[in-house]
């Protein structure tokens, strides 16, 4: 079995003070640390948030978004070299640059996006100018320069090394606007997860764990579950994954012993005041990674 490493990084330079910052303090409290045999946490303090929209990106935060991500990045390959599975607790989505940066640095990794929005927002429409709404585009080298080109290093993952799984926002959300994304981009939206079950979980792991990848990377946003399941979050839709479903396809892609990490963002304890979604959420992580 993986060892793991919790690295906590309430950063919420991607998105706004909602209550993000809080998710990784509560999901110790629930016993998540407890559960995996996790006595103690590294925790990454993000640089200060300016809620001014730069005028070149069109981005909040793009400066402390660099910064934050090379402290993430070096913390999260330590852990790799020390033959750890590290499970980064945010935030927001903009997190995944970090270990999108480590990786990206030592060879070719996939990435498993397991996220309720496809994140493929461009920053000139997008209307707040949240990294937490582009971060897939950012890691496979679309958007600013700055964030999405970090060291010369863009794509960190090659789009036709990735799997976005279980979106929803192009089927229930009303203010979305479908940015277009890479042909080469395989999405199994979450009516096709319903439909397809165990097969659409072999279509997804059979890109990422072919032989020219190193390894990949889980990014796990909560929004993708049900929303009878998981009402915690910022941006709301109905529908999603049960909890079933996620253990199946979180459950199979650690059984191929080929996950470098995962990043799992977006659960707000200010909309979950009795902790019961995070009660649940927390077993539910405790069963998938301690089989």
């Amino acid at each position: 079995m993986p060892i793991y490493r919790i690295i906590e990084a309430p950063s919420v330079l991607g998105l706004w003070p909602s209550g993000v910052q809080h998710a990784p303090q509560v999901l110790m409290e629930m016993g998540l640390g407890v559960g995996l045999g996790i006595a103690e946490t590294k925790r990454i303090e993000p640089p200060a948030y300016d809620p001014r929209r730069d005028a070149s990106t069109h981005m909040l935060n793009p400066a402390g978004l660099v910064t934050y991500t090379h402290l993430l990045a070096t913390d999260v390959w330590d852990a790799v070299e020390d033959g750890a599975v590290p499970i980064v607790l945010g935030g927001d989505c903009s997190i995944l640059l970090g270990p999108a940066l480590a990786l990206r640095e030592r060879g070719r990794h996939g990435l498993l996006f397991v996220d309720g929005h496809m994140d493929y927002w461009d920053a000139r429409i997008e209307p707040t100018g949240e990294a937490a709404s582009m971060d897939l585009a950012l890691v496979t080298g679309h958007g600013a320069a700055a964030l999405s080109n970090i060291d010369g290093l863009s794509p960190y993952f090659r789009p036709e090394d990735c799997v976005a799984y279980g979106t929803r926002d192009h089927l229930y959300s009303s203010d979305f606007i479908e940015t277009p994304y890479p042909s080469t981009l395989m999405r199994i939206d979450v009516k096709e997860a319903h439909a397809l079950g165990q097969a659409g979980v072999d279509q997804a792991l059979a890109r990422l764990t072919n032989n020219r990848l190193d390894g990949f990377w889980i990014h796990f946003d909560v929004d993708v579950l049900d929303d009878e399941i998981m009402p915690a979050v910022d941006y709301r839709m109905e529908d999603g994954l049960s909890h079933a479903e996620l253990k199946r396809l979180l459950g199979a892609a650690f059984a191929t012993a080929k996950v470098k990490g995962m990043t799992l963002t977006i659960y707000n304890p200010n909309l979950d005041p009795q902790r019961s979604a995070a009660r649940n959420l927390v077993a539910a992580l405790i069963e998938i990674l301690k089989p």
